[in-house]
């Protein structure tokens, strides 16, 4: 307490202004996502999605946010720094798309001839609850031996996965957005570079960030992009929606038998979730602030399980990030303004309002420049040397967006009917390796992460931790953790079972091989020195 008084820190800094406006869009294109898929595609009641799914969100989102505002304040406190900047924190993004492709799609595919597409669709909801839940028990569990996994691991082959999602995940998609509407996207994306990497100050010190999602707003509603009706039906739409305890529900209407086939998508989604966590304290520490592995896991999880048992199918998760927000200049009161603003717009309905006036397009040159940021610091902060190894890592992540680009269009183009053989096509008409980009595509946090590994220590010429790092890729491959992708119902999905991957097992082993065999020729060789 008395370190406490000795040392002022405040709640909020201009930065945090900036901070907060590239939060709480991406989280924003999150929930509109959302909607668009669970009530454009499947037919979800409305009333589901904003007066259960979002309030329970919320309720999680409110959690961590505040979690990670004190979590901030403390280090700074007790490091006497006044550039702590509190860890991001949102939806999942890749479980978000897998749970609603894999998991509510198939469910409600398979029940609406007989229950209805409504009802289909409520099923299939109260399924990803459970599932949703059991992501975070998975999540929670990596808490045990987060600390321990961040010893073994090289940095590079932390940082080289988060870059290949910065690139792939999170640049391209808002990239191409911006390159299909230049004349809304284009002066947000002026004043995000001018001001962010420019350190350019604007007229009365407005932060770039409010500066370019205004000048959006402007461009848009001078030039009709929007619709002022939109802006009338979700302000008549306003009104409390209080989260509710979904436990009873979830319980009733589940099926163990659909939840069992589901347990390939959620229990590699729920360790990617838990690694990913990890990789983003480890991005954070390189930004020079340094978090405690268990307890931000842990809140990680209980947040997730907090979302599910009151409405919230998705898992929440630490974001990507923290280095760019950090770079803007956010501290610690971005993140509990984040969460409170989130909360407040779910639970009144006011989000219908806030996507029908401001164009979501205004946010997507703030978030190129964090995923540029993430790119950069990937190799700002290894050593030169590790350099190839980054190179390697990012390219599961370009595969895994890949893939996202290719199932999407082969869903549209054959109503989600393909199957196997439609990779026999690709190579016979395009002379390309659907089935290689699957593999690759499969587990590639996992994936992404080992061949970054075994690359470092190739470079380092320590053959004993190449040796330990293949065979450990190799059990990951034998369980189908990683490239084991198929196609399953008109999905890409990964066979997570025994043999599931067996030749990349067997290719990891031949590596591992390899450098032993290495390894017996150096000593070999060095006895041949002495005894000469």
């Amino acid at each position: 307490m008395e370190q406490e008084r000795d040392f002022k820190l405040p709640l909020f800094v201009r930065g945090d202004i900036d901070g907060f406006f590239g939060l709480i869009l991406d989280n924003l294109v999150q929930f509109l996502v959302v909607s668009s898929l669970l009530v454009g595609i499947y037919g979800m009641p409305a009333e589901i999605v904003y007066g259960r799914i979002f309030p329970g969100a919320a309720l999680s989102l409110l959690l961590g946010n505040l979690y990670y505002t004190w979590q901030a304040r403390r280090l700074a406190i007790r490091e006497r720094r006044s550039d702590v900047c509190a860890l991001p924190y949102g939806i999942n993004t890749p479980s978000m798309y897998a749970f609603v492709f894999l998991i509510i799609g198939p469910v409600w595919s398979a029940h609406r001839q007989e229950l209805g597409d409504t009802d289909a669709a409520i099923l299939a909801w109260h399924i990803c609850l459970a599932a949703s839940f059991a992501s975070g028990l998975l999540e929670l569990s990596g808490a045990a031996v987060g600390s321990w996994i961040r010893r073994v691991t090289p940095r590079a082959a932390l940082l080289a996965t988060l870059a290949g999602i910065a690139i792939s995940l999170i640049s391209m998609p808002f990239v191409i957005h911006m390159f299909a509407s230049p004349l809304l996207s284009f002066l947000p994306l002026a004043i995000v570079l001018a001001t962010y990497f420019g350190r350019l100050r604007l007229p009365l010190g407005i932060p770039g960030g409010l500066a370019a999602v205004a000048a959006g707003a402007a461009l848009a509603w001078v030039g009709s992009a929007m619709e002022p009706a939109a802006v009338s039906s979700a302000v008549g739409q306003l009104g409390i929606k209080w989260p509710k305890f979904m436990l009873g529900d979830m319980l009733r209407d589940i099926d163990l038998s659909v939840l069992a086939n589901s347990l390939p998508i959620i229990i590699p989604m729920g360790l990617m979730n838990a690694f990913g966590t990890m990789q983003n304290i480890e991005s954070a520490e390189a930004a020079g602030d340094s978090y405690p592995v268990a307890s931000t896991m842990s809140v990680n999880g209980a947040g997730t399980l907090l979302g599910a048992l009151f409405g919230s199918c998705f898992p929440t998760t630490v974001y990507i990030g923290h280095p760019g927000w950090k770079a803007l200049g956010a501290r610690n009161g971005y993140s509990m303004l984040n969460g409170v603003v989130v909360t407040v717009l779910c639970l009144t309905g006011a989000i219908k309002v806030l996507v029908s006036l401001v164009p979501v397009e205004a946010a997507f040159p703030i978030l190129l420049y964090i995923g540029i940021i993430i790119c950069t610091q990937a190799f700002e902060a290894t050593p030169r040397a590790h350099y190839p190894a980054i190179c390697v890592g990012i390219i599961p992540g370009i595969a895994a967006w890949g893939l996202i680009l290719v199932g999407f269009s082969l869903t549209v183009a054959t109503g989600g009917q393909f199957d196997l053989a439609i990779a026999e096509k690709f190579k016979t008409m395009f002379d390309f390796e659907l089935k290689g980009l699957m593999n690759l595509a499969g587990g590639f946090l996992f994936s992404a992460v080992f061949l970054t590994a075994i690359t470092v220590y190739f470079i380092e010429k320590d053959f004993r931790r190449v040796i330990l790092w293949c065979c450990t890729a190799a059990v990951f491959a034998y369980f189908g953790l990683i490239h084991s992708g198929t196609i399953s119902a008109g999905q890409f999905i990964d066979r997570v079972e025994a043999g599931a991957a067996w030749r990349f097992s067997l290719g990891y082993l031949t590596i591992a091989l390899f450098a032993g065999l290495y390894l017996i020729w150096e000593k070999l060789k060095k006895g041949d020195n002495r005894n000469g």
